[in-house]
């Protein structure tokens, strides 16, 4: 994308690449207050974040504000995308038979397992050990380039970002931007270090223009369109009524994938459907403006099904739940599959913009990443339990959703349901509660106590028992000399 060479200049130690766990299970990282703890200290990381995150955020704002319109188109993609899951079930197999109808094959995964199995299974019927892929983030959340590297099969990113990621053999922490944490010399140092070994070498003297950097990958990945016969996408929506696929980018290596190879297959989670053309008149506004902040995206694909003599011969669509379903049932965290995946969130999260993506576990960062992946995966994890206390709940992320999710509802609401599921301090935590609660509901307990309290203030301790996290930076404040009940007792008349 347009944003990934906003970096600035300097160099970070570049972090090892994780398992391929989205998707497939509890993912095998660490609880987010203890990755974002050392994030925070890579001065350079936070310096590649802040800038970035500030001038994506700044464009979006003023290409907002070019629409009089916006807040009604906002009102409009939330009830387009509420009216369709409401009726998903429907809609899914209206998109089913017009594919179909159209020359394509459906296939439905149930998780990411299956998802890969079918992907490996008819990349192997082609006969082909290589595909080029358009950048999905559901292709990511269900591990598929892992999966088909233990099936013999090479899967070649090629979107910029993507294609330095993987280079890089690191991981994506952006939805929009996944390089969003490198700057533009680490990744000169990854093309001429890396490039050798997957295909063209990069230049001998690169250096770090982005002008430079974009003819060496887009060299780079010449050979692999003009060789692959198996494209792979993902998509950004898909109609109902006409069987319609529709990829929005801004590089066109998305459209050399979804053009040239013999056989496309595409994995799209099934909360991607739009029930007609008209409606993609809403969301072809917000999401280019809420995403790279252009009033259009460069390169908008479409395609149905297959066409003689026009781009592949063969089309597979692989609807995928994984998770979907169960997001589906609950009627406040529902909300999160209007995602339309533009990351303006992100942008204007404080605590995104100084932990960076990788601090949360998962192939969705920041704030949509908090309520989407502990509502796929579970929060059985340490990770996934603890991703909904990763916000401030200050509200910017609902303020900038071109779709009106409100995230900070889904956060507390995912808080509840981790203080349900145990632990010694959430233990301890309904201990207190139900003590607290049974000395409220006792007026003349709750006097004694206000009454001993202010009576030994001086006695408290700064610092009690148990509560060091919150008062190394806060102080608690001073019990009065006396109770409200008590003054009011002597001047209420």
């Amino acid at each position: 994308m347009s944003g990934v060479f906003v970096g600035m200049p300097g160099r970070r130690r570049p972090e090892p690449r994780a398992g391929s766990g989205h998707g497939t299970g509890p993912a095998p990282f660490p609880a987010f207050p203890v990755a974002a703890r050392e994030a925070v200290r890579d001065e350079t990381l936070r310096g590649n974040l802040r800038h970035a995150t500030h001038t994506i955020r700044d464009k979006r704002a003023r290409a907002v504000a070019e629409l009089a319109d916006w807040a009604e188109l906002r009102e409009a993609g939330k009830r387009i995308k509420d009216r369709t899951l409401r009726h998903l079930d429907r809609y899914l197999l209206q998109l089913e038979e017009a594919v179909t109808a159209a020359g394509g094959t459906v296939h439905w995964a149930a998780d990411a397992a299956e998802a890969n199995r079918i992907v490996a299974g008819l990349v192997k019927a082609t006969g082909e050990t290589e595909v080029v892929k358009v950048k999905s983030m559901a292709t990511q959340e269900i591990g598929l380039n892992e999966a088909l590297a233990e099936e013999g099969i090479h899967a070649y990113e090629t979107d910029l970002a993507e294609l330095i990621v993987q280079l890089g053999d690191d991981r994506p922490s952006h939805i929009l931007v996944p390089a969003i944490h490198r700057n533009r010399a680490e990744i000169r140092e990854v093309f001429r270090s890396e490039m050798k070994k997957w295909g063209r070498p990069a230049p001998d003297d690169l250096t770090d223009s982005p002008a430079e950097l974009a003819e060496a990958a887009r060299l780079h990945l010449r050979e692999k369109f003009l060789r692959a016969k198996v494209g792979v996408s993902g998509a950004n929506f898909m109609v109902a009524e006409t069987g319609t696929l529709v990829v929005v980018e801004s590089e066109g290596n998305g459209r050399m994938c979804l053009t040239l190879p013999e056989t496309l297959i595409s994995v799209v989670g099934i909360e991607k459907v739009v029930p007609s053309w008209r409606d993609l008149e809403v969301f072809l506004q917000t999401l280019p403006r809420s995403s790279t902040a252009e009033r259009m995206n460069p390169y908008t694909t479409m395609w149905t099904g297959t066409t003689d003599g026009d781009g592949p011969r063969v089309f597979h669509l692989v609807l995928l739940d994984a998770g979907r379903t169960d997001v589906l049932a609950d009627p406040t965290g529902r909300q999160a599959l209007r995602c339309i995946r533009c990351s303006a969130c992100l942008n204007v999260c404080p605590v995104y913009e100084r932990a960076g993506g990788h601090a949360y576990g998962s192939v969705y960062p920041g704030p949509i990443g908090a309520i989407l992946s502990p509502q796929l995966r579970g929060t059985g994890s340490e990770v996934d339990a603890s991703l909904p206390y990763a916000s401030s709940l200050c509200g910017a992320c609902y303020e900038v959703c071109p779709v009106a999710i409100d995230i900070p509802e889904v956060l507390v609401e995912l808080r509840e349901r981790v203080a349900g599921q145990g632990g010694p301090g959430h233990r301890l935590e309904r201990a207190a509660m139900k003590a607290a609660g049974w000395v409220l509901d006792r007026p003349g307990v709750l006097a004694a106590g206000e009454r001993l309290a202010s009576r030994t203030r001086a006695l408290h301790p700064r610092n009690p028992p148990g509560a060091k996290a919150w008062t190394e930076s806060r102080d608690l404040p001073e019990v009065p000399a006396e109770s409200f009940r008590d003054w009011w007792r002597k001047n209420r008349t």
